[in-house]
């Protein structure tokens, strides 16, 4: 019998992330033909996971524009991937999350009748502002897959609750998990894999590390203003440094940069591949971000996050304790950050907290279903 064609559609990093570890469980299997493709969506953060999992795609369409805006980038989407489509024919479509080519790559797939599977379906907000636009693109995914993966059954309620089928919900835990724990093997094993830190290791020594992350839309302009400020103001206790990898988009380097310019407790860093950025939050006592992927990942090595949104799709950490909401006021992420770093009890409810995001198994679980649906 011919193996069943599968195409893993995804262009950003966090996409790359949370599915190098279901491809190399899809590859395991030998009743799938799995086939991926990329956008390019981001390309150069992309490149970065790629080369670290070994994983050279398929197909390339790299869509990646300077600054184009989000309905050029869905126009080329939508074409480019139903291009692929048309010459790859797959019986079944892959797409991980809330980017425009998740969402494009689901209704791509539905314009050919072609079946959706959903990696990390079921994360709400409420609001469709917050985070925006991901929050639409989950929905309009959600109404298009057949197989919903939740990560945790928080997840699976908000699919039940907008009347998705109770039998195509899967509650896997959340690949990132997956790659995370695959991660830190391959630096245990090999750690110059990360040694491009050493140097702020060492100028670092004995302050403790606050790692920022930021690069939500909703935070452009104002937000982020905010936030640069409050940096500079948390980056002036003599007990503490900011290691900031910050986002290409200009948008975020230019705010910092007129905020901030140049101060010895904070390091301004280029992106992070992801072993190294394993390897900050190992480093850091805490994190500070509008990332969503972060708000799994450190939970996952006992950091506190402080997450600089009002809303999150990821509700289930500020139940568990692992992550609190702060928003942008800078007073309020000043006086946040103080408390976790001079409250000792304060930190340790949020570093001992239960981590809701998995068991670093998602993935076998998610390849096992895809299979039995053929």
């Amino acid at each position: 019998m011919k193996p069943a064609r599968i195409l893993i559609i995804f262009g950003t990093r966090p996409e790359a992330i949370k599915l190098f570890p279901v491809v190399a469980a899809l590859k395991t299997m030998p009743e799938l033909d799995v086939r991926t493709c990329v956008t390019a969506q981001h390309r150069g953060l992309l490149d970065q996971v790629l080369s670290i999992a070994g994983l050279t795609p398929d197909i390339d369409l790299d869509l990646m524009e300077p600054g184009q805006s989000l309905d050029r980038l869905t126009a080329r989407l939508l074409t480019g991937l139903g291009d692929v489509m048309d010459a790859e024919r797959p019986g079944r479509v892959i797409v991980q999350g809330d980017t425009a080519t998740a969402m494009v790559g689901a209704l791509a797939a539905y314009y050919r009748k072609v079946p959706v599977s959903h990696v990390e379906a079921g994360l709400r907000s409420g609001d469709i502002y917050q985070p925006w636009p991901e929050e639409v693109n989950r929905r309009i995914v959600a109404s298009i897959a057949d197989q919903h993966f939740a990560p945790t059954e928080t997840a699976a309620e908000a699919l039940r609750c907008e009347n998705i089928d109770p039998a195509t919900i899967h509650v896997t835990g959340n690949t990132v998990i997956d790659a995370l724990h695959a991660t830190r093997t391959k630096l245990d094993a090999n750690p110059s894999l990360a040694a491009g830190l050493d140097e702020i290791a060492a100028r670092f020594a004995g302050k403790r590390i606050v790692l920022v992350t930021t690069h939500r839309r909703e935070n452009f302009g104002g937000g982020m203003d905010n936030i640069a400020h409050a940096l500079g103001r948390i980056a002036a206790r003599d007990d503490v440094a900011i290691l900031f990898p910050v986002h290409p988009n200009p948008n975020v380097v230019e705010a910092m940069e007129r905020v901030l310019g140049a101060q010895a407790n904070i390091a301004r860093i280029e992106p992070l591949d992801y072993p190294h950025f394993i390897r900050a939050l190992g480093l850091c006592h805490l994190a500070l971000t509008d990332s969503g992927g972060v708000q799994e990942e450190a939970p996952a090595l006992a950091k506190p996050v402080l997450v600089m949104r009002e809303t999150t799709e990821r509700p289930e950490g500020v139940v568990a304790g692992t992550a609190k909401l702060i928003g942008t006021d800078p007073n309020r992420i000043v006086a946040e950050v103080n408390t976790l770093l001079d409250d000792p009890a304060a930190y340790a409810a949020m570093a001992r907290a239960h981590n809701p995001f998995g068991d670093g198994h998602a993935s076998e679980r998610i390849a096992r279903v895809v299979v039995d649906s053929f």
